[in-house]
């Protein structure tokens, strides 16, 4: 942890988008994750654009936490219900354990906004030393979602790269 409190640990974004690994349109979820977590004082070393294809997501993922031994790897895109929304199904192939608090903190903050927020199939696990986030695609979804979940994924990370945690 930094002197002010805040997390000083390695994050990745992975953006999920059939459109924007084509480059058919900007990604504009992907840095305002980036932002968020460099607010929060995350050391963002990584970010890629991959489709919405379930072996190059879990690829993405696996080389983030196994390859890179990234901290904290957030996804935005992929979590709705069309039939190309993967991103939940690739992270939990990838994770050894899942978190289904993340995921549900951040529903429910959502629901005091939309009862559309219960449509939302985010998934939240660990692999490794790594924790892993889906977040919706949407930038105000993004906002909304991660602002509910950030303030704790710090401890979380604390806790995944302790040598050794005190219960």
């Amino acid at each position: 942890m930094t002197a002010g409190g805040k997390a000083s640990y390695t994050a990745a974004v992975i953006t999920v988008s059939d459109k924007g690994s084509a480059g058919l349109r900007e990604d504009t979820g992907g840095p305002l994750v980036r932002a968020m977590l460099e607010e929060e004082g995350f050391a963002v070393v990584y970010t890629v654009i991959v489709p919405d294809e379930r072996p190059e997501i879990e690829a993405a993922l696996k080389d983030c936490a196994d390859a890179r031994d990234i901290a904290l790897v957030c996804t935005t895109g992929g979590t709705g219900f069309s039939p190309r929304d993967v991103t939940p199904e690739a992270t939990a192939a990838v994770c050894e354990r899942l978190v289904p608090g993340i995921p549900e903190a951040m529903r429910y903050e959502g629901l005091k906004v939309t009862n559309r927020a219960m449509l939302s199939r985010m998934a939240a696990g660990i692999r490794g030393r790594s924790l892993i986030v889906n977040l919706p695609g949407s930038p105000k979804a993004i906002r909304e979602n991660l602002a509910a979940v950030l303030p704790a994924l710090g401890h979380g990370v604390e806790m995944l790269r302790a040598e050794q945690y005190d219960h």
